[in-house]
């Protein structure tokens, strides 16, 4: 069923989701706010953007034109009329296409930067075959997978552009070997904990492409303190684009 929400942090920001489909989670939310948006930046991609929340939270930051591939196409339709929605039309564009497809096209090697928050489990995973195909594919990696992504990333970043995405802790290695044989260089690792008490459960990470080595691990993000309420860090982060 389709519903019409505020994003969860942004009452400026309306987004039309479906519960039949995987909806947006906080994890899209740290990862606009973790991007970096340079003054000389003058293109953005969002891969796999699902409904959109990933470009509607970073026209907030920035007013450079803003491009979503997606490849299921009731989520980009809900991406559209979300955009048309909140008044962005002229600054965000989302395209229905399989991103493998969409190096091909006339934006190979024009971004500035990309965001993705990608598909987090290989397809040997057995948790899945009781979910939706649409489900499945954007938690499972069956249409495409990291090292496929980081390809694709290669062939759209212009060089020294910048490249961030969210994942888990336990695939970190295997990113940063996916980044480094993709010729971009990992920069900036930041981790997310629920509670300083427990373990990181995200880790989100930016690196550019052909740029320098040089490696800066962010203070940790906290969601909550331990009485479930949420950290002031946490809160300053939402508030920051709003």
């Amino acid at each position: 069923m389709e519903v019409l929400n505020d994003i969860l942090g942004y009452k400026n920001r309306k987004i039309y989701q479906d519960t039949d489909y995987f909806s947006f989670s906080l994890d899209s939310i740290m990862l606009a706010n973790f991007a970096t948006i340079r003054l000389r930046d003058r293109l953005i991609c969002d891969l796999g953007c699902g409904n959109g929340v990933i470009p509607l939270i970073l026209s907030l930051r920035t007013n450079k034109n803003i491009v979503g591939v997606e490849i299921q196409k009731k989520l980009s339709d809900m991406a559209i009329k979300s955009v048309d929605l909140n008044k962005l039309s002229d600054q965000i564009k989302i395209i229905n296409i399989d991103m493998k497809k969409f190096v091909n096209s006339e934006y190979f090697e024009s971004f500035d930067l990309i965001t993705c928050n990608p598909p987090y489990f290989k397809v040997n995973d057995k948790s899945f075959f009781n979910e939706s195909y649409e489900k499945m594919i954007a938690r499972h990696e069956i249409e495409i997978n990291l090292s496929e992504l980081l390809l694709v990333v290669n062939k759209l970043l212009k060089n020294n552009g910048n490249f961030a995405i969210v994942h888990r802790p336990e695939r970190l290695m295997e990113i940063l070997f996916e980044f480094r044989k993709n010729h971009i260089e990992p920069k900036r690792i930041q981790f997310v904990h629920e509670k300083a008490s427990k373990g990181s459960t995200l880790v989100l990470i930016e690196g550019q492409k052909n740029g320098k080595d040089g490696l800066k691990i962010e203070n940790p993000i906290i969601m909550y303190n331990e009485d479930g309420s949420f950290t002031d860090e946490y809160e300053l982060l939402q508030n920051e684009v709003r």
